[in-house]
């Protein structure tokens, strides 16, 4: 992990701005988030150091007092962490094989395809199971959860990260009285599976808020919805 972690920080300081280094090779690694690594899902920039996070895996950062950059542990301003515009771009723009199947896909879609993708999936069925180095009396987990995607849990939607799940319910379910668990927290090892919300679209909008951005009006400019929830985050803790 650390070492991966290494790559990704290197990867991020060598990239030149006029294109992938090393053309498809690595590509995806250069263009991954050193906390999930998977390809920038919605990605931020803290201003200090630079370094780039989806938007999403640096929320945790940003609600504690004295934040430090999951990278290089510097101290950072939480006020000063923008879209990583040019990133972006960029990942609508380049192409890398998928790992399984190797058929070229934008990094934009990269998620997507390798969540559905056959190959993928017969990898991790065929992947060997963890066996320690050094023998332990702590139980192995059998059945880590799913904490990437989630399923709706009014009609079973499926393959939805935390910021579409929330564009999902607020588009689709907005009336809808029952109480459901909410997927997100269940899969949490704080969470309880058997809770269910009274309000369960309340609980998303302030429990989940860093997903605003995603179904905020986007006649209103983006940047200025994305510094909005930042401030709301941040003014709330």
């Amino acid at each position: 992990m650390a070492m991966f972690r290494s790559l990704v920080a290197s990867a991020q300081q060598r990239q030149p701005p006029g294109g992938p280094a090393g053309g498809d090779s690595g590509l995806e690694a250069q263009y991954s988030c050193p906390i999930c690594l998977e390809v920038y899902h919605r990605p931020v920039a803290i201003g200090s150091c630079g370094h780039t996070f989806c938007g999403e895996c640096l929320q945790p950062c940003l609600q504690v007092p004295s934040p430090l950059c999951p990278l290089c542990r510097l101290p950072f301003d939480p006020k000063k962490v923008d879209k990583a515009a040019q990133v972006e771009k960029q990942l609508s723009s380049y192409k890398a094989p998928c790992r399984g199947c190797n058929k070229k896909v934008t990094l934009a879609k990269m998620r997507v395809h390798v969540s559905s993708c056959m190959k993928v999936q017969e990898q991790m069925a065929n992947c060997p199971k963890f066996v320690p180095v050094v023998p332990t009396s702590q139980p192995i987990p059998s059945a880590i959860p799913n904490r990437s995607t989630f399923i709706c849990p009014y009609c079973g939607a499926r393959n939805l990260d935390q910021q579409e799940l929330v564009k999902h319910c607020v588009d689709n379910h907005r009336s809808d009285p029952n109480r459901v668990v909410c997927p997100i927290c269940s899969a949490m090892p704080w969470g309880d599976p058997s809770y269910k919300s009274a309000n369960f679209l309340q609980h998303l909008l302030h429990r989940h808020k860093f997903s605003y951005d995603t179904f905020v009006d986007y006649s209103i400019d983006e940047e200025a919805a994305f510094q909005a929830a930042l401030a709301l985050s941040l003014s709330e803790n």
